[in-house]
């Protein structure tokens, strides 16, 4: 994983999404401690260092209005009321330990990627972000959707690879590994820390 990245805190917004608790004990398994402590710890380190965090996560109404039945995916959720229970209360809360703080804003998207149906890109236009710090689950999900939008708009883009979960360890590692580093840094906790303590000296 590359460690050298560099960032603006006036120009960036770190994206934590879909790390609801439903979504988060099925992906982390064995590891949801040690995955739940990494993101807060970034999450952390962001606030220190004044970037803009926006929560980003999955739900819609009862009855799943908002799924057609021609998407594969959310199709199959919206037949399942065994799935559909990830979006219901407790299940689709946001973890206290990497839960939103004070203003931070919370979008609820209806699909894989972050943008499509929600606010995100106005926000982070009106907020004058050019680049995109990204997170949560699953890797081969909204991550991998929400990169490639973004990198299609134009936003210099980042991946914390530890800080990312899939079902599928090879799928994630290959992405991890091999595609993201194409479209934009790939980090460690660690390394997204150590950049935010740059930022941190500078101001």
């Amino acid at each position: 994983m590359a460690e050298t990245f560099t960032l603006d805190p006036a120009h960036t917004a770190v994206l934590s999404m879909d790390c609801q608790a439903g979504i988060v004990s099925i992906y982390t398994r064995e590891g949801k401690d040690a995955f739940l402590a990494r993101a807060a710890t970034v999450l952390n380190h962001a606030r220190a260092a004044g970037i803009t965090i926006i929560h980003i996560q999955v739900g819609f109404r009862p009855g799943l209005p908002e799924v057609s039945s021609r998407n594969a995916l959310f199709g199959a959720i919206k037949s399942s009321e065994q799935h559909q229970k990830l979006f219901l209360e407790p299940h689709a809360t946001i973890p206290a330990l990497i839960g939103p703080q004070d203003d931070e804003i919370v979008i609820t998207k209806h699909r894989i990627s972050a943008f499509p149906g929600t606010d995100l890109t106005m926000i982070l236009r009106a907020k004058d972000i050019d680049t995109l710090v990204l997170f949560g689950i699953a890797t081969s999900g909204v991550v991998l959707s929400t990169l490639i939008e973004a990198s299609d708009a134009d936003y210099r883009l980042a991946v914390i690879g530890d800080c990312c979960a899939d079902l599928d360890s090879a799928l994630h590692d290959c992405l991890i590994q091999r595609f993201f580093p194409t479209r934009g840094s790939v980090v460690s906790s660690e390394g997204f820390i150590a950049a935010s303590l740059k930022t941190d000296k500078q101001s």
